[in-house]
Protein backbone atom coordinates (compact mmCIF):
# COMPACT_ATOMS: atom_id res chain seq x y z
CA UNK A 1 0.00 0.00 0.00
CA UNK A 2 1.75 3.21 -1.00
CA UNK A 3 1.77 6.35 1.47
CA UNK A 4 0.94 9.76 0.56
CA UNK A 5 1.18 12.74 2.22
CA UNK A 6 -1.49 15.26 1.14
CA UNK A 7 -0.92 18.91 2.22
CA UNK A 8 -4.14 20.71 1.80
CA UNK A 9 -5.59 23.90 3.60
CA UNK A 10 -8.49 23.63 1.93
CA UNK A 11 -11.12 21.57 4.47
CA UNK A 12 -13.50 20.38 2.19
CA UNK A 13 -11.14 19.17 -0.90
CA UNK A 14 -8.43 17.66 1.84
CA UNK A 15 -11.20 16.08 3.21
CA UNK A 16 -12.95 14.80 -0.40
CA UNK A 17 -8.93 13.66 -1.71
CA UNK A 18 -8.30 11.96 1.36
CA UNK A 19 -11.31 9.87 1.45
CA UNK A 20 -11.11 9.06 -2.65
CA UNK A 21 -7.37 8.00 -2.24
CA UNK A 22 -7.95 6.00 0.32
CA UNK A 23 -11.18 4.48 -1.16
CA UNK A 24 -8.21 3.63 -4.05
CA UNK A 25 -6.05 2.16 -2.08
CA UNK A 26 -3.35 4.26 -0.78
CA UNK A 27 -2.74 5.55 2.53
CA UNK A 28 -3.09 9.37 3.47
CA UNK A 29 -1.60 11.43 5.54
CA UNK A 30 -3.49 15.11 5.81
CA UNK A 31 -1.82 18.01 6.85
CA UNK A 32 -3.59 21.20 6.55
CA UNK A 33 -0.48 23.63 6.18
CA UNK A 34 3.04 23.83 5.83
CA UNK A 35 4.83 23.85 8.40
CA UNK A 36 2.91 20.88 10.06
CA UNK A 37 3.21 19.18 6.75
CA UNK A 38 6.71 19.29 6.62
CA UNK A 39 6.91 17.78 10.61
CA UNK A 40 4.87 14.71 8.82
CA UNK A 41 7.15 14.57 6.01
CA UNK A 42 10.25 14.46 8.59
CA UNK A 43 8.65 12.00 10.42
CA UNK A 44 6.81 9.44 8.68
CA UNK A 45 8.66 8.17 5.25
CA UNK A 46 5.95 8.49 2.27
CA UNK A 47 5.83 7.51 -1.34
CA UNK A 48 4.89 10.19 -2.53
CA UNK A 49 3.44 13.85 -1.39
CA UNK A 50 1.05 16.24 -2.82
CA UNK A 51 1.51 20.07 -2.06
CA UNK A 52 -1.14 22.31 -2.63
CA UNK A 53 1.06 25.61 -3.37
CA UNK A 54 -1.27 28.12 -1.36
CA UNK A 55 -0.37 27.13 1.87
CA UNK A 56 -0.93 29.54 4.88
CA UNK A 57 2.49 30.09 6.45
CA UNK A 58 5.15 28.40 4.19
CA UNK A 59 3.60 27.94 1.07
CA UNK A 60 4.05 25.37 -1.26
CA UNK A 61 6.97 26.21 -3.09
CA UNK A 62 9.36 26.59 0.04
CA UNK A 63 7.88 23.35 1.32
CA UNK A 64 9.12 22.11 -1.79
CA UNK A 65 12.53 23.23 -1.77
CA UNK A 66 12.58 21.89 1.70
CA UNK A 67 11.42 18.51 0.88
CA UNK A 68 13.68 18.29 -1.90
CA UNK A 69 16.63 19.73 0.25
CA UNK A 70 16.39 16.53 2.73
CA UNK A 71 15.15 13.58 -0.07
CA UNK A 72 16.19 14.70 -3.69
CA UNK A 73 14.44 11.88 -4.82
CA UNK A 74 11.07 12.24 -3.54
CA UNK A 75 8.34 11.80 -6.01
CA UNK A 76 6.35 15.14 -5.35
CA UNK A 77 3.20 16.90 -7.20
CA UNK A 78 1.97 20.43 -7.48
CA UNK A 79 -1.85 20.87 -6.37
CA UNK A 80 -3.00 24.16 -6.97
CA UNK A 81 -5.57 27.20 -8.03
CA UNK A 82 -2.74 29.22 -9.99
CA UNK A 83 -3.02 28.14 -13.42
CA UNK A 84 -0.28 31.25 -14.75
CA UNK A 85 1.93 29.79 -16.87
CA UNK A 86 5.17 31.30 -14.50
CA UNK A 87 3.95 29.27 -11.57
CA UNK A 88 3.15 25.94 -13.46
CA UNK A 89 7.15 26.59 -14.81
CA UNK A 90 8.63 27.29 -11.46
CA UNK A 91 6.65 24.02 -10.13
CA UNK A 92 8.77 21.97 -12.76
CA UNK A 93 11.84 23.66 -12.31
CA UNK A 94 11.81 22.80 -8.55
CA UNK A 95 11.79 19.39 -9.69
CA UNK A 96 7.94 18.50 -9.35
CA UNK A 97 6.94 14.98 -10.79
CA UNK A 98 3.30 16.88 -11.87
CA UNK A 99 1.23 19.41 -11.47
CA UNK A 100 -2.58 19.82 -11.56
CA UNK A 101 -4.86 23.16 -11.42
CA UNK A 102 -7.61 23.08 -9.65
CA UNK A 103 -10.74 21.76 -9.97
CA UNK A 104 -8.89 18.49 -9.61
CA UNK A 105 -10.53 15.17 -11.51
CA UNK A 106 -9.90 12.50 -8.83
CA UNK A 107 -9.91 9.65 -11.48
CA UNK A 108 -6.79 11.77 -13.24
CA UNK A 109 -5.17 12.43 -10.28
CA UNK A 110 -5.00 8.77 -9.36
CA UNK A 111 -3.90 7.94 -12.76
CA UNK A 112 -1.05 10.24 -12.59
CA UNK A 113 -0.34 8.75 -9.20
CA UNK A 114 0.36 5.46 -10.32
CA UNK A 115 2.46 6.31 -13.35
CA UNK A 116 4.48 8.57 -10.88
CA UNK A 117 5.06 5.60 -8.54
CA UNK A 118 5.64 3.22 -11.60
CA UNK A 119 8.50 5.44 -12.68
CA UNK A 120 9.96 5.82 -9.05
CA UNK A 121 9.85 1.97 -8.03
CA UNK A 122 11.41 0.60 -11.65
CA UNK A 123 12.72 -2.90 -12.01
CA UNK A 124 16.37 -3.21 -10.85
CA UNK A 125 18.44 -2.92 -14.01
CA UNK A 126 21.08 -5.51 -14.78
CA UNK A 127 23.62 -3.14 -14.48
CA UNK A 128 24.94 -1.52 -11.31
CA UNK A 129 27.09 0.98 -13.25
CA UNK A 130 27.91 2.34 -16.45
CA UNK A 131 31.11 4.06 -17.56
CA UNK A 132 30.56 7.71 -19.40
CA UNK A 133 33.51 9.29 -20.13
CA UNK A 134 35.65 9.52 -16.20
CA UNK A 135 32.40 9.31 -14.51
CA UNK A 136 30.52 6.30 -13.07
CA UNK A 137 26.72 6.20 -12.58
CA UNK A 138 25.56 3.94 -10.42
CA UNK A 139 22.61 2.82 -11.55
CA UNK A 140 20.60 0.68 -8.40
CA UNK A 141 21.99 4.06 -5.98
CA UNK A 142 21.43 6.64 -8.69
CA UNK A 143 24.61 8.59 -7.98
CA UNK A 144 27.11 10.06 -10.33
CA UNK A 145 30.66 9.96 -9.54
CA UNK A 146 33.88 11.27 -10.55
CA UNK A 147 37.41 11.09 -9.36
CA UNK A 148 38.13 13.34 -6.19
CA UNK A 149 34.76 14.78 -5.84
CA UNK A 150 31.87 13.13 -3.47
CA UNK A 151 28.90 11.30 -5.26
CA UNK A 152 25.87 13.03 -6.52
CA UNK A 153 22.73 11.97 -5.75
CA UNK A 154 19.91 12.12 -8.77
CA UNK A 155 16.25 12.27 -8.55
CA UNK A 156 14.31 9.14 -9.54
CA UNK A 157 13.71 11.35 -13.12
CA UNK A 158 17.15 12.46 -13.79
CA UNK A 159 18.50 8.79 -13.13
CA UNK A 160 15.92 7.55 -15.58
CA UNK A 161 16.80 10.16 -17.84
CA UNK A 162 20.56 9.46 -17.66
CA UNK A 163 20.19 6.42 -18.02
CA UNK A 164 18.18 6.06 -21.34
CA UNK A 165 20.92 8.29 -22.61
CA UNK A 166 23.64 6.09 -21.65
CA UNK A 167 21.68 3.11 -23.03
CA UNK A 168 21.15 4.63 -26.33
CA UNK A 169 25.10 6.28 -26.08
CA UNK A 170 25.78 7.68 -29.66
CA UNK A 171 22.63 7.45 -31.07
CA UNK A 172 19.60 9.93 -31.42
CA UNK A 173 17.09 9.37 -28.25
CA UNK A 174 14.10 10.96 -29.12
CA UNK A 175 12.02 13.66 -27.33
CA UNK A 176 9.51 11.65 -27.71
CA UNK A 177 10.88 8.93 -26.42
CA UNK A 178 11.72 10.88 -23.02
CA UNK A 179 8.55 12.27 -22.78
CA UNK A 180 6.86 8.87 -22.91
CA UNK A 181 9.19 6.78 -20.60
CA UNK A 182 10.12 9.39 -17.96
CA UNK A 183 6.84 12.24 -18.25
CA UNK A 184 4.17 9.37 -19.30
CA UNK A 185 2.75 13.19 -21.47
CA UNK A 186 3.59 15.20 -24.20
CA UNK A 187 2.11 19.47 -23.68
CA UNK A 188 4.21 22.69 -23.59
CA UNK A 189 5.14 22.25 -19.11
CA UNK A 190 6.62 18.38 -19.71
CA UNK A 191 8.89 19.59 -22.84
CA UNK A 192 9.49 22.88 -20.48
CA UNK A 193 10.44 20.48 -17.93
CA UNK A 194 12.52 18.06 -19.91
CA UNK A 195 14.88 20.64 -21.23
CA UNK A 196 15.42 22.33 -17.67
CA UNK A 197 16.29 18.30 -16.66
CA UNK A 198 18.83 17.86 -19.79
CA UNK A 199 20.77 21.16 -18.83
CA UNK A 200 20.73 19.68 -15.38
CA UNK A 201 22.76 16.50 -16.46
CA UNK A 202 24.83 18.57 -18.57
CA UNK A 203 26.27 20.42 -15.96
CA UNK A 204 26.59 17.67 -13.49
CA UNK A 205 28.94 16.05 -16.21
CA UNK A 206 30.48 18.96 -16.83
CA UNK A 207 33.67 18.17 -15.08
CA UNK A 208 34.76 15.77 -18.04
CA UNK A 209 35.11 17.91 -21.42
CA UNK A 210 34.80 14.74 -23.24
CA UNK A 211 31.78 14.61 -22.68
CA UNK A 212 28.40 16.36 -24.32
CA UNK A 213 24.98 15.95 -24.53
CA UNK A 214 23.99 17.22 -27.98
CA UNK A 215 20.73 18.54 -28.80
CA UNK A 216 19.43 17.67 -32.42
CA UNK A 217 16.87 19.93 -32.92
CA UNK A 218 13.35 19.72 -33.05
CA UNK A 219 14.47 15.61 -32.83
CA UNK A 220 16.24 14.19 -29.55
CA UNK A 221 19.35 14.21 -27.83
CA UNK A 222 22.76 12.51 -28.25
CA UNK A 223 24.83 11.82 -25.44
CA UNK A 224 28.57 11.67 -26.63
CA UNK A 225 32.17 10.82 -25.15
CA UNK A 226 35.18 12.18 -27.04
Amino acid sequence: MAKILLIEDHDTLGFALQAYLEMKGFEVLWSKDGDSGLQAFEKHPVDLCIVDVGLPGRDGFSLAREIRRQSPAQPLVFLTARALKADRLKGFDLGADDYLVKPVDEEELVARIRAILRRSQPEAPKAKTISIGQYTFDVQNQELVFPGQPPRRLTEREAHLLLLLCQQKGQLLSRQQVLKEVWSQNDYFTRRSMDVFISRLRKYLSADPAIEIRNVYGSGFVLEVG
